[in-house]
Order: C-alpha cells, then structure tokens, then sequence
C-alpha cells in the first residue's frame, strides 16, 4: 500500500470514531487523543480497526510510537511498507 493509501484508510477509522472532527482541522503533530477528543477504549478501538483492515498485528508494546496523526501514520507505513 502507499502512503496516501494508508493515510485515507487512517482518515476512513478516525472518521468512524471522532465523525465531528475534521482531519484537516487539527495539528497532525499533536497528541491524536487529544486532538480528536478520544479516550484510552476509543484509542484502542481504532488501533484495533487499523490493525484488522490493514492486515498488520499493533502491539500494546508500540502505541507510544502512534502519538500522532503523522507518528500513527509513519508507523503504518513502515509496517504496511
């Protein structure tokens, strides 16, 4: 997958779980739970989508890697990749 695969498919989960947030609003170097307004049960929702759509296995050991819009989809693209 490329990148701006990825990243839509990052957009598409986001989207499911924060509908009234839009992506292009926030600061993508900020803390995504922060910026969308999510809970722990929210963040591991969405990693859990991401890790099922994508195919790719998210460790609980590696969510300090997905801090933000940009790290979540840095780290997505170096496993997908």
């Amino acid at each position: 997958m490329t990148r701006e695969e990825i990243e839509a498919v990052l957009r598409a989960e986001m989207h499911k779980i924060a509908p009234d947030i839009e992506i292009d609003d926030i600061d993508r170097q900020e803390d995504l739970r922060d910026e969308f307004d999510i809970d722990s049960m929210d963040f591991q929702n969405l990693v859990g989508a991401l890790s099922k759509r994508l195919g790719i296995p998210m460790p609980e050991a590696d969510y300090g890697q997905m801090g933000s819009f940009d790290a979540m989809l840095d780290y997505l693209t170096d496993l997908a990749g």
